[in-house]
């Protein structure tokens, strides 16, 4: 995670990965405690607002970082700030504000205290607009939102790991993740005019309904859908069955705090929950809050020295246990799998697959039954190839494809299909200055009406490393 968003802000989720390779290259060849490094690039995106009806517009971006890294005899500690000024000539002709900002500061520890008990903290804490900055870190990991937020908006992701190797072939692993999200955009209210009056009076129901005065949601805020705090807490039994082989079985519980105190939704009704009192439940961000138990079971094998694959799959339990009107449980499967080659030095192929239960920005309530959309169940398919085609000359091509369905509510069932593209190539100059160019793609497909978009970016800069 130390080596996350060298450039931040721009680029989508697999350009995200090219900057951790080319971050890394830049240690390589600065062996320093400390690095100091900035990009400048020039871009141009065809919908900046990542939004149906697309605004264009040419930019330059400016990223500088600054990392600290302190090896101590059985302790590594690193931290690594990276700061990002993004200018839209678009914006500018529109008299708005043409500047965006972002930081992230990125911070970890490795202890050994000794040969057997190792252990690891990262943290990283982001504010910005894109969401492949304050969205999550990996690109096998569903997003809660798919575009573009304005406002400083504020992510952190934080890790505690502890592996302990028991005996020679038992080993454990116990790890904490808490993710916090806060988006800037907030202050949803309530009133009229409801709008499921309008299919309520389609049913035929008698006269003298029209005088009760059903409510209405002007629209939630993102800090009412998002604003939340995931945790979870994960041991692994892993046993080393071969040299090249070790087998484990897992366990997880995580929890989802939804912290935004806002109204998300609201269920106009005629006969129920009460019988013959026509009413309006309004819906708020806490009831959303949920809790899961993950079974998993595992292996990874090295198939050869520069082959290795893992395979976890099982089963979640979730119990959207604060819905006020249908709490629920559902019963989905679990699944990890990912392999590595690397067929020369420097240059390697990465494929996997996951599928898991995400937070969604979307919360719609079906007005027959009263159901909230609670989350999405999410399956993600991704690759990457990193080829180094001379010594100086690294092209980098990431892929991605997400497809998730909705729990509950108006869009139940419905589903979202993204798919992600991302080219580059970077160019090592000299020691100190490399020049990258690269293409990036992002397409969404959904069922739910107005909420589909399409992105193409281009960009070319350079790089100054000492």
């Amino acid at each position: 995670m130390k080596n996350k968003f060298v450039f931040a802000g721009l680029v989508a989720m697999g350009a995200a990965g090219l900057q951790t390779t080319f971050a890394e290259s830049l240690d390589l060849i600065s062996p320093k405690n400390w690095n100091v490094s900035a990009t400048l690039r020039g871009f141009y995106d065809d919908n900046y607002n990542i939004a149906g009806n697309k605004k264009g517009s040419v930019g330059a971006e400016f990223s500088p970082s600054i990392s600290l890294n302190v090896p101590l005899r059985q302790t590594d500690i690193g931290l690594r700030y990276t700061y990002g000024l993004y200018y839209y000539q678009d914006r500018q002709d529109l008299n708005l504000n043409a500047f965006d900002q972002t930081h992230q500061v990125d911070v970890w520890l490795d202890h050994a205290f000794n040969e057997r008990w190792k252990l690891n903290v990262t943290d990283t804490v982001a504010i910005g607009q894109e969401p492949d900055l304050i969205g999550p870190t990996s690109i096998s990991t569903p997003s809660g939102v798919l575009y573009r937020v304005q406002g400083d908006n504020l992510a952190n992701h934080g890790t505690v790991k502890l592996d302990t190797e028991w005996t020679r072939l038992f080993s454990t692993s116990l790890q904490y993740g808490n993710n916090f999200y806060d988006y800037q955009n907030s202050g949803a209210t309530l009133g009229g005019p409801a709008s499921g009056l309008v299919w309520l009076r389609q049913t035929g129901v008698p006269g003298g309904v029209s005088g009760f005065q059903f409510l209405g949601l002007g629209g939630p805020s993102l800090a009412g859908l998002l604003n939340r705090v995931e945790q979870n807490v994960s041991l692994d039994l892993q046993w080393n069955i071969q040299p090249e082989t070790m087998v484990f079985v897992g366990y997880n519980l995580g929890l989802v705090n939804y912290t935004g105190n806002e109204p998300v939704g609201v269920y106009n009704y005629l006969t129920s929950p009460a019988p013959g009192t026509p009413g309006s439940l309004v819906y708020h961000s806490a009831d959303r809050d949920s809790l899961s138990h993950y079974g998993y079971v595992g292996v990874q094998h090295d198939f050869t020295a520069n082959v290795r694959g893992t395979v976890k799959g099982g089963v979640t339990y979730t119990d959207s246990y604060n819905d006020p009107l249908n709490k629920s449980t559902t019963l989905t499967p679990y699944a990890d799998l990912s392999v590595s080659y690397t067929y020369i030095p420097g240059s390697y192929v990465q494929l996997g697959f996951t599928h898991d239960i995400n937070a969604t920005d979307n919360a719609s309530v079906d007005q027959r039954t009263g159901s909230l959309t609670q989350n999405q169940e999410s399956s993600v398919l991704y690759a990457s190839i990193n080829h180094r085609i001379t010594q100086d000359l690294i092209a980098t091509v990431i892929g991605r494809c997400q497809y998730s369905t909705y729990n509950g509510g108006a869009a139940n069932n419905e589903a979202d299909t993204t798919y992600g593209l991302g080219v580059n190539l970077h160019y090592q100059i000299s020691r100190h200055f490399s020049a990258d160019a690269g293409y990036n793609y992002d397409n969404l497909v959904s069922d739910v009406a107005g909420r589909g978009y399409e992105r193409n970016r281009v960009y070319l800069g350079l790089g100054a490393n000492y």
